[in-house]
């Protein structure tokens, strides 16, 4: 599967619709662009393609594909006859279809489209990770507070890998720098803390990860300074590590003065989970170790 970097991310994002119950939907006639079709009628087969799979999924094609219509406007046409000139044009319009396009629905319109275009690949990969991604959301008030840290720590991780390559962009590129970079986010969300500061409140070894012994308030803090802070450098095309610094740092101020006015509990007071996000990965290997039974193979 390809990695998306963070402008072919936005290219899907910066479409998205918001509805006032908060859920999300993509309309047809803007998506079709994005995906590399001028023609309506040709993205129409693919959107047709896809009813038919949710269809055969056994979901809703009316929950999944709402049809709206819109009116537009006609292309004006020059006046001919010298007695129209002063009088008010006539425009005339005419109704066309669209739909308000679920991520369910994105996901199988880019699985039923032209796998000759770069672009759908890349929406591949997008409503992919992004359907995982809504799925998960949807379970993840049901999971326990070991399973919340695994799906947050997976999305810090991935969120990290981005927030470096902007960075490097940025102008932070040696080891040393970008050391300097991290711990300048951190020191605006802990009240001042360094890396080193932090590590050694909660009582950690050498080599233990701070990621890895955080709850999921604490981690969630971290995801929102990561992404956004990704997200100001190459909003604002940040040059030069200082500036980089100072962003992360700026970033993670912000955060902590939101938590700070919703009364919520600063991220360096919240409690130490017992164990760490490694060690609840490596039971998690085991018990499935142990479920697997063994092949019955024909003597």
């Amino acid at each position: 599967m390809a990695v998306l970097n963070a402008d072919e991310y936005r290219c899907f994002e910066d479409i998205k619709n918001i509805r006032t119950d908060g859920s999300e939907f993509w309309f047809a006639r803007e998506l079709a662009p994005i995906l590399d079709y001028r023609k309506w009628d040709n993205f129409n087969k693919v959107i047709n393609r896809a009813m038919i799979a949710c269809k055969n999924s056994g979901r809703s094609v009316d929950d999944h594909f709402p049809d709206v219509r819109k009116i537009i406007e006609m292309p004006s046409k020059p006046r001919k006859n010298i007695n129209e000139i002063g009088f008010p044009e006539v425009r005339k319009t005419k109704s066309i279809i669209d739909y308000e396009l679920s991520r369910y629905a994105c996901y199988l319109i880019v699985q039923n489209g032209d796998p000759r275009k770069e672009v759908i690949a890349l929406g591949q990969t997008y409503f992919a990770i992004q359907t995982y991604r809504q799925e998960v959301a949807e379970r993840f008030n049901q999971l326990d507070e070991d399973n919340k840290r695994l799906v947050i720590r997976g999305d810090i991780k991935q969120w990290n890998q981005m927030l470096a390559e902007a960075a490097h962009m940025a102008g932070v590129i040696t080891n040393e720098e970008f050391a300097v970079f991290q711990n300048s986010g951190y020191m605006g969300l802990y009240g001042g803390m360094t890396n080193d500061e932090i590590h050694s409140k909660k009582g950690l070894a050498v080599r233990d990860k701070i990621l890895d012994f955080m709850g999921s308030e604490e981690l969630i803090a971290n995801l929102f300074r990561i992404s956004q802070t990704e997200s100001k450098l190459k909003r604002e095309k940040t040059q030069g590590a200082s500036a980089a610094n100072e962003a992360h740092y700026v970033v993670g101020k912000e955060v902590r003065t939101a938590i700070l006015r919703v009364g919520g509990t600063m991220p360096e007071d919240l409690p130490i989970p017992d164990k760490s996000i490694s060690q609840i990965e490596r039971e998690q290997i085991n018990k499935l170790k142990k479920r697997k039974k063994p092949l019955m193979l024909d003597e």
